[in-house]
């Protein structure tokens, strides 16, 4: 198959993904900062990097999993918040040095399996989010529970014995790959000035 063939092949496959061949609807490639909120609002999950104060390792990155919200579904605010324990070893990464990266991909869902898209594909969309993490309280601490436990259930029967508390995932920067052409950023004025994302069944 020719390149030129290869590459229209490509393209219609796209085409054809996010008109009407797959239950996930996303956003337009255009609308940048909207396919972010809706990267976010998909995935249930994330990579988050630190800098680890851990021997042998100490000042170098140390990427972990961990469940994200944020928002119930179908009210998604862009904001990942976390439910976290001092006991992880990035938390207490995080309490020396609270900056982190984020990681989200369409991978986690049936998008890219369904478009044929491997999960390093630029068509898998995924989001790479810049920022801290930081410990919230009061209100913002209650939102964050009803987030994550209204897509997390289990978190409630967590061992209370290791002291679990609630965080949101401040951004200063946002990365989006969803096409080729190489990454595009996004600030974070113009990522929460976007629409919310609907959660979809996928």
């Amino acid at each position: 198959m020719s390149a030129l063939l290869r590459a229209s092949c490509v393209l219609l496959l796209l085409w054809v993904s996010r008109s009407s061949g797959c239950r996930v609807r996303i956003p337009p490639h255009d609308q940048v900062a909207q396919v972010a909120r809706f990267v976010a609002h998909q995935c249930d999950w994330a990579s988050v990097a630190t800098v680890s104060t851990h021997r042998p390792v100490v000042g170098r990155p140390f990427s972990n999993v961990f469940s994200v919200s944020d928002g119930p579904e179908g009210s998604g605010t862009g904001v990942p918040y976390l439910y976290l324990t001092r006991m992880d070893i990035s938390v207490q990464d995080l309490q020396v040095d609270p900056r982190a990266s984020l990681s989200m991909s369409l991978a986690q869902t049936d998008y890219c399996r369904r478009g044929g898209f491997d999960p390093q594909s630029p068509l898998c969309a995924h989001i790479t989010l810049s920022g801290s993490v930081l410990e919230v309280t009061g209100m913002e601490a209650e939102f964050a529970q009803k987030s994550l436990f209204s897509r997390h259930p289990e978190m409630e029967d967590w061992p209370p014995e290791h002291h679990w508390f609630f965080c949101r995932f401040n951004i200063t920067q946002v990365w989006v790959l969803d096409y080729f052409g190489g990454v595009r950023t996004v600030s974070p004025e113009d990522y929460f000035q976007a629409p919310e994302a609907p959660r979809t069944t996928v």
